[in-house]
């Protein structure tokens, strides 16, 4: 008799969702952050200029835009950050320069610096490392239009401006020091034709370096000959530079023009986030969605025809000498549910990698509705902290369900191991990270307070939540193994070469990581070359992927694994997907050697240090996965099958 046919609900189900996530990612871009409100300006308003860090793609360590000798405000005001902007490095103060809605200035002298020998080297080290200065109009960051080769495409967005350049005079080969003193910058707005008022939709510059004069002695109302409004003699080029030299004075000064702009308040994020190579997604998409396929098929076909046939056969036999000639995985059923070795510090991982999927599910959702949009600087890190600290109590419930199903009894114990383990092992690394941050003397070294506030997240959040979960889970009744367990170990037949843990577990790593490396090509770009990442449709598409290719490798290699009769497989399966996170750095380390320019030790020691710390949460996510997808694979294969 033909098995009953499934009904091709499942599929649809499946695929209305599918549907509606390949909308989200077409609007992911368009969408804008719910709750901030735009603000509108009348002509004459003054217009509030911050100044944010200096940030450099060679160093990587920012500092604060005052540590360099700029011209200051009478008083520097902190505008208040979230945790996020304060674990980036962002200081955001106020600026001395002065804006008012559509009115137009030229030449406006900011003020007259004269370096000393300390503020001369440290300029000179700032342009050399390639620093670029940040600034913030109305929440918008400034940017620094470049033309393309052919002049008539859109202009590519460079974030901030550089603090000067590098160059020699006709003539010299003697490399020298020139700075940006003079600054043109275009405000765009979008105007409403009926009540006048106007709100900005962009914030751009062009820096240039001019060696200002002036004729007489220097004072607050000297007029410049070298840019004048009042002889039309403005800026356009940086023929005559300013060099940067002890005890030689810079002049700074700026210009700021008004542009009536068609782009509306909504849409202003758009051209900062502007993915001029869509089908690069696409086609990773398309390349993750081939693996998936296979891995499919591959499970499609086990699960099918060999366990349907081999659990026809078992529950066949009938006589003892046919049950004596048993092979495959149903010869181990009274060892496979034998707890392993360690299984505590499992017990530890599984439940820390459910606290990482919590948290990355629920921050990709957050994202993919607009909520963590760049212009809430910081959201994204906030939010992934916060939800790290609340996902605790589904972590404690995790681990303990798995403890009592391994026999365990210190159910208290378990909970402050998994609160502790990984958090610290991560704490401990960032820790010296951050002492190397704060020996250069950079913003990005996180202050006292705020580690301070880490650690109470830390102890005064998570950890609670974390044994309020083991609670709950511990009280539940154990699940129930459904084939008893033999007193007697079994013994393990001498394995094929390509059986071997090792060789299984490398290669089992593989396809996971080939899932998302092209994404994870741009994750890093956005993180290291200072851009914007906001393809989060994209991201969650992979993320899902990630998670069905961890799930159907380890299901494929546990099945061949338990057919050669090897029934050690709890942490052959954590392992199998967790090892796509060696793939990963050493991917970063690839990255790293081919992408980078960095060139300080500090820089190098950071970069390793943080793609370590990812590397180790990736290996935690793709384990816990691939543990989960191969024991529903063991318990529903096992309880198929009639045992005496």
């Amino acid at each position: 008799m033909d098995p009953p046919r499934r009904s091709p609900l499942p599929f649809r189900s499946l695929l209305l969702p599918f549907l509606l996530l390949l909308l989200l990612i077409h609007g992911a871009r368009s969408f804008y952050l719910p709750g901030v409100a735009p603000e509108d300006f009348d002509k004459g308003h003054p217009l509030m200029v911050k100044v944010n860090k200096l940030t450099s793609i060679k160093t990587q360590l920012p500092y604060s835009f005052y540590s360099l000798p700029f011209c200051r405000p009478k008083k520097i005001l902190d505008s208040a950050e979230n945790l996020g902007e304060v674990l980036r490095g962002d200081r955001i103060e106020n600026s001395p320069y002065e804006f008012k809605m559509r009115e137009p200035k030229m030449c406006k002298t900011l003020c007259r610096l004269i370096p000393d020998a300390k503020q001369t080297k440290d300029l000179k080290e700032k342009i050399a490392d390639e620093y670029r200065v940040n600034m913030i109009l109305d929440n918008l960051p400034v940017v620094v239009p470049l033309r393309r080769s052919d002049q008539d495409s859109t202009p590519v967005y460079q974030l901030g401006f550089h603090v000067g350049l590098k160059g020699h005079y006709s003539g010299s080969k003697e490399e020298r020091s020139f700075i940006h003193n003079h600054l043109a910058f275009t405000v765009k707005y979008h105007s409403d034709a009926e009540t006048d008022l106007a709100r900005i939709v962009g914030f751009e510059v062009k820096p240039f370096s001019v060696k200002h004069e002036y004729e007489g002695t220097w004072s607050e109302n000297t007029r410049l000959t070298t840019c004048d409004p009042h002889s039309k003699h403005t800026v356009v080029n940086s023929n005559s530079p300013q060099e940067v030299e002890e005890k030689k004075e810079i002049i700074f000064t700026y210009d700021v023009e008004f542009q009536a702009s068609d782009v509306k308040w909504a849409s202003r994020w758009d051209t900062y986030l502007l993915m001029s190579d869509d089908q690069i997604h696409w086609f990773s998409i398309v390349n993750s969605l081939m693996i998936v396929l296979f891995l499919s098929g591959m499970v499609a076909m086990i699960m099918l025809r060999t366990l349907y046939r081999d659990i026809s056969k078992y529950n066949e036999l009938e006589t003892q000498e046919e049950a004596q000639e048993e092979t495959g995985w149903k010869l181990v059923h009274g060892d496979v549910f034998r707890p392993p070795s360690n299984s505590d510090m499992l017990c530890i991982y599984v439940g820390t990698g459910v606290q990482f999927l919590g948290m990355i599910l629920v921050t990709m959702i957050f994202a993919i509705l607009g909520f963590l949009s760049p212009s809430n600087r910081g959201g994204l890190m906030t939010a992934m902290l916060l939800l790290w600290v609340f996902m605790g109590l589904f972590a404690g419930y995790a681990s303990s369900r798995l403890y009592k199903m391994f026999k365990g009894t210190e159910w208290k114990n378990i909970a402050l191991r998994t609160a502790i383990v990984f958090p610290a092992t991560v704490f401990a690394i960032f820790f010296v990270l951050n002492a190397l941050i704060w020996g250069q003397k950079s913003s990005g070294a996180v202050p006292f307070g705020t580690m301070f506030a880490l650690v109470f997240l830390w102890f005064g959040i998570s950890v609670p939540l974390v044994f309020v979960g083991a609670y709950i889970g511990f009280k539940k009744p154990a699940i129930e193994d459904p084939v008893k367990t033999n007193k007697i170990p079994r013994q393990i037949p001498e394995q094929a070469w390509y059986m071997n843990p090792a060789f299984s577990i490398l290669i089992g790593g593989i396809l996971p990581f080939g899932a998302v490396f092209i994404e994870l090509f741009f994750i890093l770009t956005s993180i290291w070359l200072n851009q914007f990442y906001y393809i989060f449709g994209f991201l969650f598409l992979v993320f899902i992927i990630l998670i069905v290719t961890c799930a159907e490798i380890t299901i494929v290699l546990c099945y061949f694994q338990l057919c050669s009769e090897d029934y050690l497989w709890w942490w052959r399966s954590y392992l199998t997907a967790g090892s796509s996170a060696l793939y990963l750095f050493l991917y970063a380390t690839f990255y790293f050697f081919t992408k980078l320019e960095i060139t300080k030790l500090v820089s190098g020691a950071l970069y390793f240090g943080y793609m370590l710390i990812v590397s180790y949460a990736f290996f935690v996510l793709t384990g816990t996965i691939g543990f989960y997808a191969c024991f529903w694979f063991t318990r529903l294969i096992y309880s198929s099958v009639k045992i005496d």
